[in-house]
């Protein structure tokens, strides 16, 4: 291959990842909403592109008295991500499945804790897209 025909595909290449990292940017700008003024930002986003059954898994430390707000955002619209919260046993604690994937759910810890964070797309909404996960903790 010539040059010339390799110069179009390198542009593509280097393309791609700032069209991701500009979807993922307006997705998190999106969801910082639900993290309102009542609660601090952990100063994180997690992020993860994901395509049809891919799960993002996350691990964090939840601190006993304290009441987290998680914010979990995919797409344009709200409801097209799943997220799940485990404890080190894999034993769920909240998952928003149950509630009509809401965006945000508000998780009071009683005791320290290790957990596991999951996200997956909702496959009857969206089969691909950037999740983008925001933690805040009550003031």
């Amino acid at each position: 291959m010539r040059l010339k025909q390799l110069l179009p595909l390198f542009f593509v290449a280097l393309a791609a990842p700032v069209s991701a990292q500009s979807m993922c940017g307006s997705i998190a700008t999106r969801c910082e909403k639900y993290v309102t003024t009542n609660y601090i930002p952990d100063g994180q986003f997690y992020r993860a592109l994901l395509q049809g059954d891919e799960v993002a898994e996350f691990g964090l430390t939840l601190f006993g008295g304290t009441t987290y707000r998680v914010a979990a955002c995919t797409g344009d619209s709200d409801g097209a991500l799943v997220f799940s919260v485990y404890d080190r046993q894999r034993n769920l604690l909240y998952t928003n499945k149950e509630h009509g994937n809401a965006p945000y759910w508000d998780l009071a810890i009683t005791n320290t804790m290790d957990v596991i964070l999951e996200a997956h797309l909702d496959a009857s909404k969206v089969s691909s897209g950037c999740a983008v996960m925001l933690i805040g903790f009550k003031k």
